[in-house]
């Protein structure tokens, strides 16, 4: 009696542990991208640094709170943000744009060299740039007018015992056109626009230290 009870009990089990085996999904292949900013081109001194050029300090580079996020922003009218999960930033995008301005400020004729934080101790610098971006984003409003928008401020500090703002910018990149979808032309439109205010930063620059 005994063995048959146990064998009524175990059958339904195990009919149930294959049930539950035959329902679980297989396995799905991960299909998330990645993006990079990145120069549209090499360098052309080989961000090598001028041997008498300006000593500069990437001091900071804040971004929006709205783009504290791994996935690239997409604005869809004036108040809506969308973002596609299988469409992400590789690194954060304030390292990134940092990484990218300190590429094209080393290749300047008149910059020397470009330091990031944490600054050296021995790392003197002429002058201390802020960077606040406001907006970097792709922008859905039509089917022939989607684009990419990037906007940023900047501000230029002398260093010494008198430090002062010699410089600041209000930057907003030329729209780049995106045809809504592909996103690596979306992060190639955005690096040409952070290159751009890279090379504004260049121009404001004083031609000597300031004191």
């Amino acid at each position: 009696m005994k063995l048959r009870i146990s064998a009524g009990i175990l059958f339904p089990l195990t009919l149930l542990l294959v049930s539950a085996c035959n329902i679980i999904p297989p396995a799905q292949s991960d299909t998330t991208r990645y993006y990079l900013l990145s120069a549209p081109s090499l360098p052309a001194g080989g961000g090598a640094g001028a041997p008498h050029g300006l000593s500069l300090g990437i001091r900071s580079v804040e971004v929006a709170e709205y783009l504290h996020t791994p996935s690239i922003v997409v604005r869809e009218g004036a108040n809506e943000l969308v973002s596609n999960e299988f469409d992400r930033w590789a690194e954060p995008l304030d390292a990134g744009i940092s990484r990218l301005i300190r590429t094209n400020l080393v290749d300047a004729p008149n910059v020397g060299r470009v330091l990031v934080q944490p600054f050296p101790f021995e790392g003197d610098r002429d002058y201390d740039i802020t960077v606040t971006v406001l907006r970097c984003e792709g922008v859905r409003s039509g089917f022939t007018r989607n684009t990419s928008h990037f906007s940023a401020l900047v501000d230029i500090t002398s260093r010494g015992p008198n430090p002062k703002v010699v410089a600041h910018l209000n930057y907003i990149a030329p729209d780049s056109k995106w045809d809504g979808h592909d996103y690596a032309q979306l992060a190639a439109g955005l690096s040409e626009a952070v290159t751009g205010l890279a090379r504004a930063i260049v121009a404001a620059l004083p031609a000597t230290p300031q004191m």
